[in-house]
């Protein structure tokens, strides 16, 4: 089984551990704001072939890039003016920048799925210091199997890859619990490509133009999260249920009691009090739940539409979507 290091009761012994493990070329699972990801070196393909080997991830799917500071973001992605505001108004934290590739960087064609642009975040707390003290950008889609639920609590990357890598940094569960927005300005325009912990509307207020929002099903691959099937538990999930069957395992929203509940295998609230915040925090954790119950089939109660409701619909759509 993984070693875990609690980055929060020994930091320091956390930061250097990581370090180590990753200048070997071998994959660490580190804590992000966002989710648990499956860090390796971005610029070395041995080390990202490990990623794509531990996750059976599908090799025309891109990874984000990690790195710790603008210095080191402009040695590999060009950026035009709108996106580098974008960098300073949201960087560190949960938006994922689609550039295209600088001339200098190293980051390896692996990692890009042979595109001629990349993904680039800069995350917050001891995953952006192990970053830096790796001293390059670190390739860290989450740490799950490819097109599972994405992991929020050291446990859950345990429980599924801990017989696979050597390492999980734990720091408790992740504050916002939904993967990065990204985006992609293409000229006066600037599009959506993926909704996540990073409201639309916040982008939108510092761009100063609409998003275009995500292109239809069956478009190109031009980032993480776009695959039509992805974060899917075991158990199908039917949504916007107005009601719960015998033996479903119910997911709720806003303490919204549905007709059947009575009969549940289980029921979970993602946010009692309405908040979409919390519900985003729960979100991978209770499908993880809801799945671990036995039941076949999970109902999802409406969600709200707006704010951080958009990037929750988002994950439950494509994790209802017929597996390929």
């Amino acid at each position: 089984m993984a070693e875990t290091v609690d980055a929060l009761a020994a930091p320091d012994a956390a930061l250097a551990r990581a370090v180590a493990v990753l200048a070997e070329g071998l994959p660490v699972a580190i804590p992000t704001e966002t989710v648990y990801g499956l860090a390796a070196d971005a610029t070395r393909a041995e080390a990202i072939a490990r990623i794509y080997e531990v996750k059976g991830r599908p090799r025309f799917n891109p990874l984000i890039s990690h790195v710790s500071s603008m210095a080191m973001a402009e040695r590999h992605g060009v950026f035009d003016p709108l996106s580098r505001a974008l960098a300073e108004a949201f960087w560190p934290g949960p938006l994922t920048l689609v550039l295209p590739r600088a001339d200098t960087s190293t980051v390896h064609d692996l990692a890009t799925a042979g595109l001629s642009t990349l993904g680039l975040r800069m995350p917050d707390g001891i995953a952006r210091a192990i970053i830096d003290g790796v001293g390059r950008p670190l390739a860290a889609p989450s740490a799950n199997t490819s097109g599972g639920v994405s992991p929020t609590e050291a446990g859950h990357v345990a429980a599924d890859l801990g017989r696979r890598i050597p390492l999980i940094v734990d720091a408790g569960p992740c504050a916002v619990g939904l993967e990065s927005t990204i985006v992609k300005v293409e000229g006066d325009a600037i599009r959506l490509l993926r909704p996540g912990g990073l409201e639309a509307a916040a982008i939108e207020a510092v761009a100063g133009r609409p998003l275009q929002r995500p292109a239809q099903a069956g478009a190109a691959i031009e980032a993480p999260g776009m695959l039509a099937s992805h974060y899917a538990p075991d158990a199908t999930l039917r949504l916007d249920a107005e009601d719960v069957r015998p033996g479903e395992a119910l997911i709720r929203f806003g303490g919204r009691r549905l007709p059947g509940e009575a009969q549940a295998r289980l029921v979970l609230d993602l946010s009692p009090a309405g908040s979409l915040r919390e519900a985003a925090a729960h979100l991978f954790a209770y499908l993880k739940r809801a799945d671990a119950s036995g039941a076949g089939r999970i109902a999802v109660g409406p969600i709200p539409q707006d704010g951080l409701g958009e990037a929750i619909r988002d994950r439950l759509k494509r994790a209802a979507a017929p597996r390929p």
